[in-house]
């Protein structure tokens, strides 16, 4: 798992290369298995391989958006709010889930904001995502992982690069 994170940098440009049908039932299994808060599962996901569709997502905020412009797969991170007062974290852990499944698969991604952006001064990136994607209103969207074949491959962070004043033991 370390080695996993060492190696996994944000992708913001995809190859054309559609994610195999095997990938994409393991990225699938993966957040399944994402822990949730008394294991409530709120979280639902929302794999997007149509192109016209994944364009249309990424017109859900003016920036940040980028990497969907190449990206194969979108998935769409949502939780019914109704049923866990923690959604957001439920939704984050299945996001990053989901990303380090796809670094393990030799898949980029790349996480896109959406809970608290906007699409437009009287539309949240919310609103504009539930009524493209046919989303029941009590349900929120909290990000979009895009997913593809890395364009360019990065190199992780060096570890002479971390910030290791960050870390306290026992006491700030």
């Amino acid at each position: 798992m370390i080695e996993i994170l060492r190696e996994r940098r944000s992708c913001r440009e995809y190859k054309g290369r559609p994610v195999e049908v095997d990938k994409l039932k393991i990225l699938q299994e993966s957040v399944l298995r994402s822990p949730s808060s008394k294991s409530i599962n709120p979280w639902e996901f929302i794999f997007v391989e149509d192109k016209g569709i994944i364009s249309s997502l990424k017109d859900c905020k003016p920036h940040g958006t980028a990497p969907l412009k190449t990206a194969p797969l979108a998935v769409v991170i949502c939780a019914d709010e109704t049923l866990n007062d923690v959604w957001i974290e439920d939704c984050s852990v299945a996001s990053i889930l989901l990303q380090l499944t796809a670094q393990s698969l030799g898949l980029g991604s790349c996480w896109v904001q959406v809970r608290k952006r906007n699409y437009s001064e009287s539309v949240s990136s919310e609103e504009f995502i539930r009524n493209l994607l046919q989303v029941p209103d009590h349900y929120r969207v909290l990000s979009i992982i895009a997913i593809g074949y890395p364009a360019v491959r990065r190199e992780g962070k060096p570890f002479s690069e971390l910030q290791f004043d960050k870390v306290r033991v026992n006491r700030f």
